[in-house]
């Protein structure tokens, strides 16, 4: 005679999550059997033996039957280790050691160390925002995962700390009180960044462009010799950045959690990511990727920055990866058995040497390459990825006064309000458009309509194109970071001197060292 039993769990796709439904059924068999179905990949397929460990140390006694578990529904392939808890609690109720009264309350969630304690686990978050609108009165899990299951707010989270708490609960021996978060609170503790413009010495000129970069959402990419500061400051462009509205962490912390990126004591991110990858990185890690699709570099650092330094240095098609994500905010993977899409909203900061040798533009070192050695090195940047960047800045190197000034710079706070002014003149200009936040975002119907210059600015900017040689996919960009100026500005009308100062942010359609 077979038992039976049923216990809700959850699993992640992307960065949503469903229901899964952990079925067990015991039933007599003259050799034990353990058999796992419903498509499960390798940690899954492992659990058996974490399980068997983890319910016989800690003292519960399972006869020698057929155990077969059913994770439904049975066409989603699964992963993870998070099915652990939730199938040794259906063994036990079906063996009549847990009783069944509770079960349909709770999702059940952790991974089982063989002693029968519990570890974390990887994408709380997205579960929790997935089971608050099932019906479902909560979810019992790890300890460690229960403050960012808590964000949401809405369920009954219950964190345990092994195997056997987690029967005793089921039982009624132990009441521990549902994990509350305050959000807002919890929220404003992390909404501080450790690095702030202050610290950064001379460098105005650029410090500028970052602002007007911060405040129209422009990529940029700063050209300068070593050590002229180029990866300080582009550690520093989150502190300038907006804060991040609620929405946006969520969404956010919701891809950290799923790649595991989610400390204890954290919760939820706060502050805007910074993602710095090797320039060795590949493809599959910079997009996403995987037998079953994992969020990659552009993924993570959704509503942040992602800085990519010596960026000539990346392999070709690591860099035309790029231009999907940076066209669509959003990232597809697709693979023989799923098409995944995950969010990827960020700002690209790159930076780059002049030259080979990196000095071609350092009034105090010799360049050492030739023309050609240049020319082959800039062409590893392609046209169509160089057409999404909206901002070029030359970075000099530091003079010794300002190194030697004792003087602190401009803090990140002040240069964040006027960011967050001109943002705020965006959005209500932008308020009935869906997908587009900033000025960066228009297409060349709204350029058209929310950039348009007067006579004396139609014959600078017609002089720029022609005297300086810009490229005549300069002549958007610069009407764009013009419009941002005037923003920032609080200016309806952009006005020539709005002008000249986007005309000076093109230098890589100059390239004046060549």
């Amino acid at each position: 005679m077979s038992k039976f039993s049923l216990v809700k769990s959850a699993a992640v796709l992307g960065i949503d999550a469903y229901i899964v439904n952990v079925e067990c059924n015991l039933s007599r068999a003259e050799l034990p059997r353990f058999i796992t179905v419903g498509l499960p990949e390798g940690a899954v397929r492992e659990s058996k033996e974490r399980v068997l460990a983890s319910v016989k140390n800690m003292g519960y006694y399972i006869p020698s039957n057929k155990i077969v578990v059913n994770l439904a529904p049975a066409d989603i392939k699964k992963e993870g280790s998070a099915f652990d808890l939730p199938i040794a609690i259906g063994i036990l109720c079906a063996a009549n050691l847990v009783p069944k009264d509770k079960l349909k309350d709770y999702i059940i969630l952790g991974e089982l160390s063989l002693d029968g304690s519990l570890r974390g686990i990887k994408g709380v978050l997205p579960i929790s925002v997935s089971v608050k609108d099932s019906g479902i009165k909560g979810i019992i899990l790890p300890v460690e995962n229960a403050r960012e299951a808590a964000i949401t707010g809405e369920l009954s989270i219950i964190g345990v700390k092994s195997l056997q708490e987690t029967i005793d609960f089921l039982n009624n021996d132990y009441s521990p009180e549902p994990f509350h978060v305050d959000v807002q609170a919890l929220f404003e503790e992390h909404r501080h960044y450790q690095l702030d413009f202050s610290d950064v010495k001379g460098q105005e000129n650029v410090k500028r462009s970052l602002e007007v970069a911060a405040a129209g959402g422009h990529n940029l990419i700063m050209i300068g010799p070593p050590g002229s500061g180029k990866t300080m400051l582009a550690k520093r462009f989150p502190s300038i950045l907006p804060n991040l509205t609620l929405e946006e962490a969520l969404e956010t912390t919701k891809i950290h959690s799923v790649a595991g990126l989610i400390s204890s004591n954290q919760g939820i991110i706060a502050t805007r990511p910074f993602r710095s990858p090797h320039h060795t990185i590949s493809d599959a890690a910079l997009v996403g990727g995987g037998k079953i699709p994992r969020p990659g570099e552009v993924s993570l650092s959704n509503h942040g920055v992602l800085f990519l330094d010596e960026f000539p240095e990346f392999k070709k098609n690591v860099l035309e990866v790029l231009r999907q994500p940076l066209e669509n905010g959003t990232v597809t993977i697709s693979r023989a058995q799923m098409s995944l899409t995950y969010p990827a909203s960020f700002m690209l900061v790159a930076a780059m040497n002049p030259c080979p040798c990196g000095y071609a533009t350092d009034p105090n070192n010799e360049c050492s390459c030739s023309q050609s050695q240049i020319q082959k090195y800039m062409s590893r940047i392609s046209g169509p990825l160089l057409d999404r960047i909206d901002i070029h800045i030359e970075v000099p190197a530091v003079r010794f006064s300002d190194l030697a000034s004792k003087s602190p710079g401009e803090t990140s706070s002040s240069i964040r309000e006027r960011v967050q002014r001109a943002r705020e003149i965006q959005t209500e200009r932008f308020k009935d458009l869906k997908g587009v936040y900033a000025n960066a975002h228009m297409e060349t119907k709204l350029i058209k309509k929310y950039c348009r210059i007067d006579k004396a600015g139609e014959t600078l900017l017609r002089t720029a194109i022609t005297k300086l040689g810009l490229s005549a996919r300069a002549y958007d960009r610069i009407l764009k970071v013009s419009r941002t100026i005037a923003d920032l500005a609080c200016m309806e009308q952009i006005r020539p001197e709005h002008l000249s100062e986007a005309i000076q942010y093109r230098s890589l359609d100059r390239q004046l060292w060549l």
